[in-house]
């Protein structure tokens, strides 16, 4: 096994429906990342690690690593996954990178996380990060999912958050929460798209229409969303971080079928 992944012991999982759950494993103090970041996770199969690419739920200075997944049932790595229970061991490896970093943006006052599905998983540990609240007047967590029960973490977002000793008094003024649904009744519906097109997504949270002066963009999730809000998002006139220089918007592409 490659020198760069430890094992690490699994702590606790959380089912959240039929189709997505969460677990926690101890971390190797020397395992270091950025919030945002992503690394390689996964199992021993047939004595060869199979991995694959896991944002981190967690903040880079939690001292426990956690994990957002689907269950895919014929899926190679999710159809065991989503079996563990605390004790068993998961492969972790030590490098982690990503394109969901806040120096990859140009200043602006109001960040929007856009995320469908498991794609929530960057922003947790992003919305985590005390220098989010210092970068931005505005800091917006979209989550798009087709079923109410789909909505991971909203009872974190929305409360246990703002009592965190250090940044919750702040995280209270600044952090805007937009859960939308798609196929069922939901206080917002619809695509994230057709929110941000309409001009809704901007007006709900409380401000003025999307534009490059003020308004950054970060976005993680299916490849649907992505090829179609980042056409948006050209089409306005916001440009992507590309070559090393600071953009309007970033996206994270890595992730494929688990």
């Amino acid at each position: 096994m490659a020198s760069n992944i430890r094992s690490e012991e699994v702590l606790s999982v959380h089912h959240w429906n039929d189709t997505l759950f969460s677990f926690r494993t101890t971390r190797d103090q020397a395992f270091r990342f950025e919030n945002g970041h992503f690394t390689m996770i996964g199992l021993e199969q047939e004595g060869k690690p199979l991995l694959r690419a896991y944002s981190m739920v967690s903040a880079n200075y939690e001292d426990e690593l956690e994990f957002f997944s689907i269950k895919v049932q014929d899926g190679p790595l999710t159809s065991k996954l989503q079996h563990l229970q605390p004790g068993d061991q998961l492969l972790v490896s030590q490098k982690a990178t990503g394109s969901l970093i806040l120096d990859k943006l140009l200043p602006g006052k109001n960040l929007y996380l856009i995320a469908t599905g498991t794609g929530l998983a960057p922003f947790m540990s992003i919305i985590k990060d005390p220098e989010v609240y210092e970068r931005y007047e505005k800091v917006i967590l979209t989550h798009g999912v087709r079923q109410v029960n789909e909505l991971a973490y909203s009872e974190y977002i929305t409360d246990e958050i703002f009592s965190n000793e250090f940044f919750g008094e702040v995280a209270r003024e600044k952090l805007v929460y937009y859960p939308t649904v798609t196929r069922e009744p939901f206080v917002n519906e619809g695509r994230l798209t057709d929110a941000l097109v309409s001009g809704k997504l901007a007006e709900q949270v409380g401000l003025p229409p999307v534009n490059t002066e003020d308004d950054r963009f970060m976005l993680c999730g299916s490849p649907s969303m992505l090829k179609d809000f980042t056409g948006l998002l050209e089409q306005m006139g916001f440009e992507e971080n590309v070559s090393g220089d600071q953009g309007h918007w970033v996206v994270e592409r890595a992730f494929v079928e688990k």
